[in-house]
């Protein structure tokens, strides 16, 4: 007996698994040259059921050996320091065995084929999405090389439309863990989560709750697929280096019970929480990764209505926050009427002579709506003014004062003209109002429809058509019918991409109202300024600026941005004007910054171009097995 014990404890002995088995893999893969359970000739319990890592966190992660993905239970993540770096839900081998098998015996073909079609998405995305996946497992300098140099061919793969499909099959299609995960059954523990990641440094954080996945609806913990395509997007277009960067989801639940039905979904299987304690989970995880990266810029993306404007609120004063969803479409929005008035011979000011009909009344919408009233403030005309410019509507009509329960953010836009019945149709109002521009943001599919597109082209020269939500199956209108009921004089942008037609014998060029146009470079500028806020007239200065780059041939061809093949270059004068417009509200913090823009603006061109991460192999050495020594002679 004693010989046996002394056996054991030499066992238990760190380095001890791999005793007479150069991979150390016989212990921990006790079972190894046996076909199956039942050939297995004793209980598991006869043999030693620990193994000893040698490594914590994201390493063991990494680790074949040792990795278990999704089956690590809670007290092992909590011991190995995995607390957020996996999935709250742990799964079983079982289940972890049924997934595998179910893509080993039919690889893409289990998933839904109408999620791909009804989306916009194609098999060939998906197949190129996977492949790219694939490729920045293993090689994460090659895929942002080919990423930059590809952007316009990738974007749409790692980002809107594919993503939107990646994040309905999230939890089939995991592999690695990527990010942070936050949940509610993490209360009380975020603030030494977060020192499992395994980043000293992070510049920039794009956090999701799942809530309102673009068009999708509430997806839980598979919206964190939206963070991490976000991110590439920092990094491909505004050059921030991804080994700073840190994607996250705060699970607090979902409403989607086909997903709570799913038995490989990896997310919280609860209703979502709501009211304090909903707050109480986002307040935490907030001053736990600003305790952590004090500097880095926080970007929430894909909240609800319930919750988008109030958390931006919340935060935007005491953090350097922003919500893309609300500010970002807003100014690419703006962005886009500015190059639709250069593309109509007009100069800026006539943004404050335009009629607007938005469908969409959520948080993208209104944000869209404020961010263009406060546009023809500045070109002369008062809040009441550019507020009666605009009709919005949402599934219930026209929105006027009439309307009980209006949130508070969409009140100075509710018609308050007699001639503006509550409730008044679509396609009544484009009648009665003669607007010159359709913007739509209510993620409900083809709303513009034929005769509504054929009474803007009667009513003005070039009819402003923007049909912005996203994905593709949730559009207002294509390009082609654009074109084809506004006589092919539409001036068009639209959320997802569409390609050019010809209409008549001429070519009507398609823009992309994309916010990657704004957001990284956005991010940058309020990063390097270390002014800790994005004020809105930093916002309205990345807006401006996207019409300066548009050239005459552009111009020409009817698109109202520059070309996305530019992307790096849109996206450093954006931060340009970012930090310029910061310097002038006084939030310019950054002294170097200072320095270089008292000397002009192109010093501080170079400036922020000298901060751009450019994927490209370094010579690697092998780090010290111990602390270098100091030198006396520092």
């Amino acid at each position: 007996m004693l010989i046996a014990q002394k056996a054991a404890r030499r066992l238990l002995r760190p380095g001890a698994l791999a005793a007479g088995c150069s991979s150390g893999l016989a212990l921990a893969h006790g079972r190894r040259g046996y076909a199956d359970a039942a050939s297995f000739p004793y209980e598991p319990k006869e043999f030693l059921d620990i193994s000893v890592a040698r490594s914590r966190g994201v390493d063991v992660l990494h680790d074949p050996v040792f990795n278990k993905g999704t089956a690590h239970p809670l007290v092992e993540r909590e011991r190995l320091g995995l607390r957020g770096l996996l999935p709250p839900r742990v799964l079983t081998m079982e289940q972890q065995k049924a997934r595998a098998l179910d893509r080993y015996w039919h690889g893409q073909d289990y998933i839904d084929p109408s999620q791909i079609e009804s989306g916009g998405v194609t098999h060939e995305h998906t197949r190129k999405w996977l492949y790219l996946q694939e490729l920045q497992d293993r090689n994460e300098t090659l895929f942002y090389r080919l990423l930059c140099e590809n952007f316009v061919e990738m974007a749409p793969i790692i980002y809107t439309p594919t993503v939107g499909w990646a994040c309905m099959n999230y939890h089939k299609l995991y592999r690695r863990p990527r990010g942070m995960y936050f949940s509610a059954n993490d209360r009380g523990e975020m603030a030494s989560m977060v020192w499992n990641w395994p980043h000293e440094n992070v510049d920039a954080i794009v956090v999701t709750d799942g809530s309102r996945i673009l068009g999708l609806g509430d997806l839980g913990t598979n919206g964190l697929g939206i963070p991490v395509g976000k991110l590439d997007l920092y990094v491909g277009a505004g050059g921030f280096n991804p080994g700073r960067v840190l994607p996250c989801v705060i699970d607090v639940g979902t409403n989607n019970e086909m997903l709570r039905n799913e038995p490989w979904y990896m997310g919280l299987k609860q209703p979502r929480l709501r009211g304090d304690a909903y707050y109480e989970i986002v307040d935490e995880f907030v001053q736990a990764v600003m305790g952590r990266w004090p500097r880095a810029v926080l970007q929430f993306e894909d909240f609800n209505i319930e919750h988008a404007a109030p958390l931006l609120e919340r935060y935007r004063y005491s953090h350097c926050v922003f919500n893309d969803d609300v500010q970002g479409t807003a100014a690419v929005a703006v962005g886009g009427l500015y190059g639709a008035m250069a593309v109509a011979g007009k100069p800026a000011s006539a943004l404050a002579d335009q009629k607007f009909v938005v469908l969409g009344a959520g948080s993208a919408g209104m944000g869209v709506v404020s961010m263009i009233a406060q546009g023809m403030v500045k070109h002369g005309l008062s809040p009441a003014e550019a507020a009666g410019r605009f009709y919005v509507l949402d599934h219930k009509g026209l929105i006027t004062q009439q309307r009980p329960g209006l949130e508070p953010h969409v009140v100075p836009f509710a018609r308050k003209d007699e001639g503006s019945p509550e409730g008044e149709a679509f396609i009544d109002v484009v009648r009665r109002v003669k607007p010159t521009a359709l913007i739509g943001l209510a993620g409900a599919g083809r709303l513009f429809t034929p005769d509504a597109l054929k009474l803007m082209a009667q009513h003005n020269e070039r009819p402003i058509i923007m049909p912005m939500s996203n994905p593709t199956s949730k559009m207002e209108c294509t390009h082609e019918e654009a074109q084809k009921y506004c006589e092919g004089r539409a001036i068009f942008a639209s959320g997802s991409p569409q390609p050019d037609v010809e209409f008549n014998g001429k070519k009507c060029a398609a823009s992309q109202a994309n916010n990657m146009y704004i957001f990284p470079g956005l991010a940058m500028g309020a990063f390097l300024a270390r002014g800790n806020i994005v004020t809105d007239g930093m916002l309205m200065a990345a807006a401006e600026s996207l019409s300066e780059l548009i050239t005459p041939e552009e111009l020409a061809q009817g698109r109202v941005y520059p070309n996305m093949h530019k992307i790096r270059a849109i996206s450093l004068n954006v931060a340009l004007e970012t930090m310029k417009a910061a310097a002038e509200e006084g939030h310019l913090h950054n002294e170097h910054a200072i320095r270089e823009l008292s000397r002009g603006d192109e010093h501080l061109r170079r400036y922020i171009h000298k901060h751009m991460f450019w994927p490209q192999y370094s010579n690697l050495i092998q780090a010290p097995h111990s602390p270098m020594p100091r030198s006396d002679y520092n």
